[in-house]
């Protein structure tokens, strides 16, 4: 299957398969998936194991210190999978297909709000959602917020599945955590967040965020 949600007829191709560049995409891919197991297997999971205790005590002082030292293998883990999955394995995939559109992200880190950063940091779900959620429903005469909401509602429902199957156990964090998007997204879009506020607000809630829900 092509790197894309959005079925077209037609989609641009480029006139042969790049050996070199295929090589290269190879061999990161194969580079970082080796590298996230051992991130993986060596710190995070020791980390998450160290968090059980504070937690189930209710120490609320060792929660915020284990969280803060969950949040730095967590980010880093977060950018590598990042770089890993859209600019190495989907130009992989594209490549051998010979698939000319390779917009699979954009500067999501230069986000001045949240709403910037959902639609920057995974373009081909982006897309799919604006064709087939947020502009069928502004077509129906839905506000812009509310066809924004019905998007993250859906985007939250994916997330707690995502999750909620593999591990065998359904915990509505994922479901809350895509849901708190709203506020903020509705916070950074005021025009005294534009800029270097908004883009703190949108890497505090990345970095400190996402350890945050794995301790819960």
């Amino acid at each position: 299957a092509a790197p894309t949600l959005c079925y077209e007829l037609n989609y641009p191709r480029t006139p042969k398969i790049r050996k070199i560049f295929l090589l290269r995409r190879t061999l990161e891919s194969i580079f970082l998936v080796n590298i996230l197991l051992a991130l993986s297997q060596q710190w995070l999971v020791p980390t998450v194991m160290g968090s059980l205790e504070p937690l189930q005590s209710m120490d609320l002082l060792m929660m915020i210190q284990r969280g803060l030292l969950l949040a730095l293998p967590n980010h880093l883990l977060w950018l590598l999978l990042f770089y890993f999955y859209f600019h190495s394995y989907l130009n992989v995939l594209a490549e051998l297909l010979r698939f000319g559109d390779r917009s699979f992200y954009k500067d999501w880190w230069n986000a001045d709000s949240i709403d910037t950063f959902w639609r920057h940091w995974n373009v081909p779900v982006h897309r799919w959602a604006a064709r087939h959620v947020y502009y069928p429903l502004l077509s129906r005469g839905y506000s812009r917020v509310m066809s924004q909401i019905a998007v993250f509602l859906l985007s939250a429902f994916f997330h707690e599945y995502l999750v909620s199957i593999p591990l065998r156990m359904l915990r509505p964090w994922a479901f809350t955590a895509m849901l708190s998007q709203v506020p903020l997204a509705l916070l950074t879009s005021l025009e005294v967040m534009r800029g270097q506020p908004g883009n703190v607000v949108v890497w505090v809630s990345i970095i400190l965020g996402q350890p945050l829900a794995i301790m819960m």
